[in-house]
């Protein structure tokens, strides 16, 4: 091998460059290899900011929770502005089965140390000004949950790791692991070699790819979805709404939608029917289907401005959960499968990992880590899990 470091991170996205942050702050040399020609340019800038700890699963909720930490004090840890706006979740239920579904999983987070509770139809009124309250039953909401600007903070994330000494090395693909016996020891790329005795897989929608190098073969699979962003209005909303009810239209699952630090209305939906694959071309559906249901819900939206409509991947596995962590070959690492969350989960992740690559172990509890070994079964709970 051309060059030595202590770590070596595939994918300079919402998980590979603030692992490569909290490495570098333990001291260790750090290259990070990508392919696109700059930090954030796969599915980070496709995210749409919201950051929640509202979980029903305990790595999720634990994750999160130090990622809500990192993200609301970035400004003051840094002095670098990444958009951070702490306006909370809420998540308006309308119908009898979703107000029973919430209010079991309530237990869960609150066993979790989650601030979040049940609110009635009058108080998410003042919460969510303007909603159609036609049949509300009350709802969620946690007040410590926010946004950020996926933009800002991946920018800011790579500038402050530079400044550790990271190394980050674009428009460079990864071909290949170089591998003695069960462990690998480095990267060969389209324009060189590196060792290393450990690599992080934070690939993204090609994890994938990257661990069948390692003959790995892990259940995720890609699919696309849609959102999109008005030009700015005057701040009213605080929180992102979830509303959870399926679309009378047949194909969306669920919605969700914040207005941003600089007054921009961000939305997206979750289809019924997964789009499965790498297609990001914007569809004719999204935006005639999104709008009805926008409106619906906050009639006062009627008449914005929008402004882009993009789409983005969400790498999925069978239980919506991550894989995340050491597995059996030996030096490396997985942080795949993110499931559309991996923006929210970055920083938490990137600083459970790092402590696990340095110090053999997490930052959180080993049994709450171990929800995200590659091992698990990779059936559901019986309570459904949030999306």
């Amino acid at each position: 091998m051309s060059q030595d470091y202590d770590a070596i991170i595939i994918g300079a996205g919402s998980v590979g460059v603030p692992t490569a942050y909290f490495l570098a702050k333990e001291g260790m040399k750090v290259l990070v290899i990508e392919k696109n020609a700059s930090a954030g340019q796969g599915e980070n800038k496709a995210a749409i900011g919201g950051v929640r700890a509202t979980h029903s699963d305990p790595a999720k909720i634990k994750i999160c929770q130090e990622s809500l930490k990192i993200f609301s004090t970035w400004k003051e840890n840094t002095g670098t502005d990444i958009g951070w706006k702490e306006g909370g979740y809420c998540f308006p239920i309308y119908r009898e089965q979703d107000a029973a579904m919430m209010q079991a999983i309530l237990p869960i987070q609150k066993r979790h140390e989650l601030n979040i509770d049940w609110i009635g139809d009058d108080e998410l009124a003042k919460v969510v000004p303007g909603i159609n309250r036609n049949g509300l039953l009350g709802g969620t909401y946690s007040p410590e949950d926010g946004q950020v600007s996926p933009l800002m903070a991946i920018e800011s994330f790579t500038h402050e790791a530079r400044k550790l000494g990271v190394e980050f090395k674009f428009r460079e693909g990864v071909q290949e692991l170089a591998m003695e016996g069960n462990a690998v020891t480095g990267v060969k790329t389209n324009k060189g070699e590196y060792s290393a005795p450990a690599v992080l897989n934070a690939a993204g929608a090609k994890g994938t790819q990257i661990c069948k190098m390692a003959g790995l073969n892990i259940p995720i699979v890609p699919d696309s979805h849609e959102a999109g962003i008005t030009s700015p209005v005057k701040r009213f909303l605080d929180p992102l709404v979830v509303d959870i009810r399926p679309g009378p239209e047949g194909k969306t699952k669920n919605f969700y939608f914040g207005q941003v630090e600089s007054g921009q209305i961000i939305f997206c939906y979750t289809p019924i029917d997964p789009i499965i694959g790498e297609d990001k071309r914007a569809t004719s559906e999204f935006m005639p289907i999104l709008a009805r249901r926008l409106v619906d819900l906050i009639p006062r939206m009627k008449g914005l401005t929008i402004r882009r409509l993009w789409r983005g991947l969400y790498p999925m596995t069978p239980d919506g959960v991550p894989i995340v962590g050491k597995c059996k070959v030996d030096g490396f690492y997985l942080c795949i499968g993110m499931c559309g969350q991996g923006f929210m989960m970055g920083p938490g992740i990137g600083a459970n990992l790092a402590n696990l690559i340095v110090k053999d172990k997490p930052i959180m509890k080993q049994s709450t880590w171990d929800f995200m070994r590659l091992d698990r079964s990779f059936k559901t709970d019986d309570v459904e899990r949030l999306a």
